[in-house]
């Protein structure tokens, strides 16, 4: 299961059923889980903890330190779930010193070729990344959000769960749940209705969450108004709740 061409650092820790590809190097404090399969020419870095059945493909850069111009070689992390899917070429940094000090990404999401998640990022469950989406530093990605190709999103922003964007968008400002965005900075183009019928919403949440959309959107109210109006909505309809809160957290400002 590993490569005799492969250099593993005596202090890395691989469980059982993990796989190596060749010319693969792995180092110091990187610790792998079962069913994990690194494919040939990658590197990882520690600290770093990968779950199980990950697969990690050929010249990925993973746990690799901050690209933060004031990281001076503090102790950070990555830490990496379970059943990822990582292509070619993509690099994931350790978080920073001058953030949390862990980057994170969670379970069963699909990282295309080229993609980039800088320091401190916090990516969920189901994500889509494809190709050449870059994540700035403290980006927070919500459950099931997809982002298109090219996509490049601004330090600091966060994309809520289920939310959807075209390729090439510029995401400055955050992106609430539920939304399609596109456009060089983003601008809203609906709710990403496929998507929640394929996770199974059912026919009133949507409909719920459309008019949702529509007072956040077309009612013409200021912010602060149009989510007073949502959390009257929001009574009887969770996915509206979910929305509300996203929307009372941000420190940005949304996309609007």
């Amino acid at each position: 299961m590993i490569h005799p061409t492969a250099i593993i650092d005596k202090e890395a820790r691989l469980c059982s059923g993990v796989a190596v590809g060749a010319y693969s190097i792995i180092g110091p404090e990187v610790e792998i889980g079962d069913g994990t399969w690194i494919g040939p020419h990658v590197v990882l870095s520690g600290p770093t903890r990968i779950g199980r059945d990950n697969q990690i493909f050929q010249f990925a850069s993973i746990g690799e330190r901050p690209q933060h111009k004031a990281f001076r070689g503090e102790i950070t992390r990555l830490e990496i779930g379970d059943r990822n899917v990582v292509r070619e070429y993509v690099t994931l940094n350790r978080g920073s010193a001058a953030g949390t000090g862990v980057t994170r990404i969670g379970n069963d999401n699909f990282v295309m070729a080229y993609v980039h998640v800088a320091h401190d990022c916090e990516v969920g469950n189901h994500t889509i990344l494809a190709n050449a989406v870059t994540l700035g530093g403290h980006v927070v990605v919500g459950d099931h959000a997809v982002l298109g190709g090219l996509t490049a999103v601004h330090q600091f922003c966060r994309l809520g769960a289920h939310c959807m964007t075209a390729g090439k968008t510029m995401v400055f400002k955050d992106v609430p749940p539920y939304v399609m965005t596109s456009g060089y900075g983003a601008q809203p183009h609906g709710l990403n209705t496929r998507g929640l019928k394929r996770r199974q919403f059912s026919d009133e949440s949507i409909l719920t969450l459309r008019r949702a959309y529509k007072i956040l959107y077309k009612s013409g109210l200021l912010l602060e108004e149009a989510i007073q109006r949502l959390e009257e909505l929001g009574k009887t309809s969770p996915p509206v709740v979910d929305l509300v809160a996203f929307l009372r957290a941000s420190e940005r400002g949304i996309v609007r």
